[in-house]
C-alpha cells in the first residue's frame, strides 16, 4: 500500500472547519485557516488548481455540494491515490446519508468520525467499501454489550469487499455493458468531437466466495493469442474495481476477480474513435414578417434496422419570445417547454433506418437577432438496447466456486446518449409573406 499520510478535513464554503481528523498528528491545526483565503484569491484570478500549496504544506481538495474535502500533507504523497481516496469518501458518505452536504454531516457527527477512523489508519487507506462498513458502523443507537465487540471477518480478510457465508437459493450474475456517446456535429454533417465512455456493471447473486473470469474481444489479447483482429476493440483509460487482479490482467489480459455482493461497477473505459452519428438531424427555421416562425425538423436513424432506439428525446430551441405553439409530427409527440425555450419531440420507439418529421409553428411578437438564436444547438437523448457503438463483446464469463454449484450469467448491452448529448447546429432561413 502507498502512504497517503494526510490530515483529512471536511470544510464549509465559509472558512470554518466542520469536521477534521489528524491521522498522524504532524500537521499544525492552524494550517487549515489558510486554505480558504488562498482558494478565494485564486478564484478571483481565475487560476484554480486541485492542489493548493503554502510553503511546505500541500492542500489537495475536492468540492461536493457545499462542502470541501481537503487532504493536508507535508510529505511527497501520491496525489492520484489521495484523490481516489477523497472521491471514495464522498461515495461512502452518500451511501450512508443519501446526500452529502453540511446538514447531513452535522446530523451525523458520530457516524462521520467512526467512518473516518475506519477508512484510514495512520495515513494508510483501509476498508472503503460502504457495504462492508455498514456491517459494523450503523446509524442506529449502539447498545451496551458485554465484552469487546469483534469486527466482522471481512475487515481482516484479504477480500475486504465481500463478506463470507453468503447464500442464495438461485445463483445468477447480471452484467450490463453500457456505452455513452458524446458527439458534437456541425450543420454540414462533419463530426467535430467524438467520444465513447463505457462501463461494465454487475449485479451478483452468488453464494460463497466465487471467482469470475471475464473475456472481452480486446485488441491486445487478440494480438497475444494471434486471433482474428477484425472485431477487436482497443480500450483506453481502463479503470478497474479493486477486486480485479491487476497482475493477471497485465500478464495475459484475463479479467479475474472475486466480485462484491450485489451491485457494483467492475470497470470503465474510454474510446476516442470517431463515431458516425447514430441519429442525423436536419433542421430549418423560417421567419415570416416578424410575426411567426416555423420549424421543420427531420430525424433519421443511422443504425441497422434490427436495432431500435427507445425513449428518444429531441430538444429543438425556439426564440425566447415565441408563443401560441402548434405541432404536427409523423410519429411521437411534441410539446413546448417554455422554461427551456425549446420544443421537446419525444419518440418512444425509433427503429433503425427510419426517418420522421416534426413541424412546429409559433407566433412571434418581436424578433431577436438571428445570430443570437443560432448559437443554441439541437440536443438528442436516446437509449439503444442490445447494441454497442464500439463493438465490444463479452466472449465468456466463467463462474468458479469450490462447492461446484451451477450459476447463470446474463449479459445485456446498452448504448445511450452521454452527459453531453449529440449536438447539431441549426440552419437559419428568412421566409416571406
Amino acid at each position: 500500500k502507498s502512504a497517503i499520510r494526510p490530515s483529512i478535513y471536511a470544510l464549509l464554503l465559509l472558512p470554518q472547519v466542520l469536521i477534521f481528523r489528524n491521522y498522524m498528528g504532524d500537521i499544525d491545526m492552524g494550517e487549515i485557516d489558510h486554505f480558504m483565503p488562498i482558494l478565494m484569491k485564486r478564484e478571483e484570478e481565475a487560476e484554480l488548481s486541485p492542489v493548493v500549496t503554502r510553503g511546505s504544506t500541500h492542500f489537495l481538495w475536492v468540492k461536493h455540494s457545499n462542502i470541501y474535502l481537503v487532504a493536508i500533507t507535508k510529505k511527497n504523497s501520491n496525489a492520484a491515490l489521495v484523490y481516489s481516496f477523497l472521491f471514495k469518501i464522498v461515495e461512502v458518505f452518500k451511501e450512508y446519508f443519501k446526500e452529502l452536504e453540511e446538514e447531513s454531516v452535522r446530523d451525523n457527527f458520530v457516524t462521520v468520525y467512526e467512518l473516518l477512523d475506519e477508512v484510514m489508519d495512520f495515513g494508510f487507506p483501509q476498508t472503503t467499501e460502504s457495504k462492508i462498513l455498514q456491517e459494523y458502523i450503523t446509524q442506529q443507537a449502539h447498545k451496551l454489550e458485554v465484552g469487546a465487540p469483534r469486527p466482522p471477518a471481512t475487515v481482516t480478510n484479504a477480500v475486504s469487499w465481500r463478506s463470507e457465508g453468503i447464500k442464495y437459493r438461485k445463483n445468477e450474475v447480471f452484467m450490463d455493458v453500457i456505452e455513452s456517446v458524446n458527439l458534437l456535429v456541425s450543420a454540414t454533417g462533419s463530426v467535430l468531437r467524438s467520444e465513447i465512455l463505457g462501463c461494465i456493471k454487475l449485479k451478483v447473486v452468488l453464494s460463497g466466495m466465487p471467482e469470475l473470469r471475464l473475456g472481452l474481444n480486446d485488441k491486445v489479447l487478440f494480438e497475444i493469442t494471434g486471433r482474428e483482429k477484425s472485431k477487436a476493440v482497443e480500450l483506453e483509460d481502463v479503470k478497474f474495481h479493486q477486486c480485479v487482479r491487476l497482475s493477471r490482467f497485465e500478464n495475459d489480459r484475463t479479467i479475474s476477480f472475486i466480485p462484491p455482493d450485489g451491485e457494483s461497477e467492475l470497470m470503465s473505459y474510454r474510446l476516442n474513435t470517431t463515431v458516425k452519428p447514430l441519429f442525423w438531424i436536419e433542421s430549418v427555421i423560417e421567419r415570416f414578417s416578424h410575426s411567426r416562425v416555423e420549424i421543420l425538423v427531420k430525424a433519421r436513424s443511422q443504425f441497422k434496422s434490427r436495432s431500435t432506439a427507445n425513449n428518444v428525446s429531441i430538444l429543438v430551441p425556439v426564440p425566447s419570445d415565441a408563443d401560441s405553439p402548434k405541432f404536427k409530427t409523423t410519429t411521437g409527440s411534441a410539446k413546448w417547454v417554455p422554461e427551456k425555450n425549446a420544443v421537446e419531440w419525444n419518440i418512444k420507439s425509433f427503429p433503425g433506418g427510419k426517418e420522421y418529421v416534426m413541424r412546429a409553428h409559433f407566433g412571434l411578437p418581436s424578433v431577436e437577432s438571428d445570430e443570437q438564436e443560432a448559437k443554441r444547438p439541437i440536443t438528442v437523448n436516446f437509449e439503444i438496447p442490445y447494441f454497442t457503438v464500439s463493438g465490444i463483446q463479452v466472449r465468456y464469463l466463467k463462474i468458479i466456486e469450490k462447492s461446484g454449484y451451477q450459476a447463470l450469467p446474463w449479459v445485456r448491452y446498452i448504448t445511450q446518449s452521454g452527459g453531453e448529448s449529440p449536438i447539431y447546429d441549426i440552419k437559419m432561413h428568412s421566409g416571406t409573406c
